[in-house]
């Protein structure tokens, strides 16, 4: 995985942030690598996902958040192309 390969001269091998282990992976939020030990998995998605105790502290282990933003942020989207579309068709009157 190019996203573990360090360029510290230490021979290719990333370490945890957390704790200094050999990581295993990136964390799916902020992509610094962790090892099992300093790592939890997600819950609520499609797929499962391992995020620091750092980001877990910060957010929790849910996507739901994730979810309802982007749910929103498509909703005012939505709403922005009606009031277009209700403008438009004042107008064209």
């Amino acid at each position: 995985m190019p996203e573990l390969i360090s360029h510290d001269g230490d021979g290719g091998i990333a370490h945890c942030s957390r704790c200094g282990a050999v990581a295993v992976g990136p964390c799916a939020r902020c992509r610094a690598p962790i090892c099992g030990d300093c790592c939890v998995l997600t819950e609520g998605g499609a797929s499962t996902w391992a995020i620091c105790l750092a980001c877990d502290d910060r957010g929790g282990r849910t996507l739901g958040g994730a979810w309802r933003g982007l749910v929103l942020w498509l909703v005012g989207i939505l709403v922005v192309l009606l009031a277009l579309v209700v403008g438009l068709g004042l107008l064209a009157r």
